[in-house]
């Protein structure tokens, strides 16, 4: 497949090629987007941008099953209309997604319906319930500082947003209550714990899974579908040489990063690396604990010991760009926020 989608161009050239969006299902034809591009092109050279961007400047984009290419940590690089059609697979039912990211001289606006820019609910999945349009906007600092201080996830906010608009929440608020009449054979339950509790259920560890689908993700009690790690979308396994694209951007306004990069030392691009490591031998056993092999289920089963390429966060800086990156383990895009988030993303 022809790689992709170039969402940079100082916010207002978005460059797609024909072979996604023939290969996109329902994305439209290449004639119809070799027009666009030239819309757009003449738009920019007729009007150049100003320190205010939006949306409006240019023409609507299809992003259906878009893989991403660019790597800017300015979210003011990545200002458009996007658009997308999928499938609620399991219902049968079409969706439209619609994303509009805005730029003004110091943050960025992404409003979206919450509809992702691929198929979601395959048979893998059991939501809970039915996903459904639910209108977002999220701010994002385009100048983010890296804070004294980490500042902890937190189950009253969502931790991200991606480019196709679908937010990030990498907690759960399951947990282990054995007494609880809803707890399950292992003692867990999936709703109406806090972080206070000394096992949170890790939504993907373990055989955990929380109905989630294909892309890690699963939808709350309005119908918002979010990630709980990759969304094995937006970025794929055939990185350039500078590694994978920016595919959103957390809280705090840094990027996050698809899983590859360009390592120096050894001249090659590959996998960043948590680092994060199960804990040896077995968690205590009593009333309290559950007992058994520290298996990832809980986030307590993981400890950080500094022995991969990432930070506590799971974050690192490359050609002088922080950024966070998502991994095969725990934490699977971030552990914490290495900046200061911005309100709008609180719940």
């Amino acid at each position: 497949m022809n790689r992709a989608m170039n969402l940079a161009s100082k916010g207002l050239l978005i460059i797609i090629s024909s072979a996604i969006v023939a290969c996109s299902g329902s994305g439209g034809d290449s004639g119809n987007a070799s027009a666009n591009n030239e819309a757009a092109a003449d738009a920019q050279a007729a009007d150049p941008p100003t320190d205010t961007q939006t949306s409006s400047d240019t023409v609507s984009v299809d992003i259906t099953n878009a893989v991403l290419t660019e790597s800017s940590g300015d979210c003011g690089d990545y200002v458009n209309t996007l658009e997308s059609s999928v499938l609620d697979i399991q219902r049968d039912l079409a969706f439209a997604g619609d994303v509009v990211i805005s730029s003004e001289s110091d943050s960025c606006t992404i409003v979206s319906n919450n509809i992702p820019n691929h198929d979601f609910n395959d048979a893998s999945a059991s939501f809970a319930n039915d996903v459904a349009t639910v209108s977002q906007t999220f701010t994002i600092s385009k100048n983010p500082q890296l804070a004294a201080s980490a500042s902890a996830l937190r189950q009253g906010s969502h931790d991200a947003v991606m480019l196709n608009g679908v937010p990030v929440d990498i907690l759960s608020a399951g947990c282990y209550d054995p007494d609880n009449p809803r707890a399950d054979a292992n003692g867990n339950v999936a709703v109406g714990c806090t972080l206070r509790d000394d096992w949170l259920l890790d939504p993907l560890g373990g055989s955990n899974r929380f109905g989630t689908d294909r892309h890690n993700a699963h939808t709350q009690p309005d119908g918002s579908y979010h990630y709980h790690g990759n969304p094995n979308a937006l970025f794929d396994d055939m990185p350039g040489p500078n590694g994978s694209p920016v595919i959103g951007f957390a809280a705090d306004g840094f990027p996050i990063f698809g899983s590859y990069f360009y390592d120096a030392n050894s001249g090659q691009v590959r996998k960043a690396i948590s680092g994060y490591a199960l804990k040896p031998g077995l968690r205590p056993s009593s009333n309290t604990d559950p007992g058994g092999n520290y298996d990832g289920s809980y986030v307590q089963d993981w400890e950080f010991t500094n022995t991969g390429d990432l930070d506590e966060c799971n974050g690192m800086t490359v050609n002088g760009q922080y950024g966070y990156y998502v991994t095969d383990s725990y934490p699977w895009i971030l552990a914490c926020h290495s900046g200061t988030p911005h309100p709008s993303f609180d719940k």
